[in-house]
């Protein structure tokens, strides 16, 4: 991740974008980005969602979608100064703490803070 965050601070420090990554453009742009992904797979059964990789024309669109997300995520991460494995470390062991696997074994009903 560190080596990611590099090339993608680079890029934008090499085409003078610093100043135009606010995190609300950032963020702005990351749901324009997760818009795009959403497109992608809009009108799919679950079936070919799930298949979606192997369809040689709408696989190499959604890898580039989820490349366009991960770029933006990233970059709007190390404007704000998270780590982002270390942030999604930290969410995953609190999602452990309230969906105990007994409790949420099999469903996906959501649990009350």
């Amino acid at each position: 991740m560190p080596e990611l965050t590099e090339l993608v601070r680079e890029f934008a420090r090499a085409r003078d974008w610093e100043r135009f990554h606010t995190p609300k453009n950032l963020a702005m742009a990351l749901a324009g980005e997760v818009g795009e992904l959403l497109a992608e797979l809009q009108w799919l059964t679950p079936e070919q969602s799930a298949a979606v990789m192997s369809d040689p024309e709408l696989g190499p669109r959604v890898r580039a979608e989820i490349g366009d997300v991960t770029i933006y995520l990233v970059r709007l991460a190390d404007v704000l100064g998270i780590d982002l494995v270390e942030a999604a470390a930290d969410k995953l062991a609190d999602s452990g703490r309230r969906y105990t696997v007994e409790a949420a074994r099999g469903s996906a009903a959501k649990i009350a803070d």
